[in-house]
C-alpha cells in the first residue's frame, strides 16, 4: 500500500515562523501549505483538505480558535488534525485549545522535536480513524 505524503497547513501571521516551519517540515517529507490569517487558513483547508493544521491563535481575520471551531463543525474538514501553536501562555493554551477541538497545543517558543512528535502522533491517530 503506497501512502501519500501528509499535507500540513501552517497558519501563522509571522512570516519567519511560516518560513522556518515550512522548511523544517518539508525536509521531514511533508507537503506544506501556508496561510497568514484565519480567513486564508479556512480557504486553504477547504480547497486542499490538509491532513493537519498548525494553527496560531492570534491572527488577523479570524483567530485560531475560531478557525479550529469552524474546521471541527464542517463535515468535510473535521478529519483534519489541529495543533494550536501560540505564545499566549501555557495554562491558557492548555485550558482553551481542547474546547475548540484542537488535538494538541505547543507553546512558543517551541522545541521542534517536541512539535514533530506531536504532529506524527496526531497524523497516526487521525489516519487510524479513517
Amino acid at each position: 500500500m503506497a501512502s501519500k505524503k501528509p499535507t500540513i497547513l501552517i497558519a501563522d501571521d509571522d512570516p519567519q515562523i511560516l518560513t522556518m516551519l515550512g522548511i523544517r517540515l518539508a525536509k521531514k517529507g511533508y507537503t506544506i501549505l501556508e496561510a497568514s490569517d484565519g480567513l486564508q487558513t479556512l480557504k486553504q483547508a477547504r480547497e486542499h483538505h490538509p491532513d493537519l493544521v498548525l494553527l496560531d491563535v492570534m491572527m488577523p481575520g479570524k483567530n485560531g480558535w475560531e478557525v479550529a471551531k469552524e474546521i471541527r463543525s464542517d463535515d468535510d474538514l473535521k478529519h483534519i488534525g489541529i495543533v494550536m501553536l501560540t505564545a499566549i501562555g501555557e495554562k491558557v493554551n492548555e485550558l482553551t485549545s481542547p474546547l475548540y477541538g484542537a488535538d494538541a497545543y505547543v507553546d512558543k517558543p517551541f522545541d521542534f522535536n517536541d512539535l514533530e512528535k506531536k504532529i506524527k502522533t496526531i497524523l497516526e491517530e487521525r489516519a487510524s480513524l479513517s
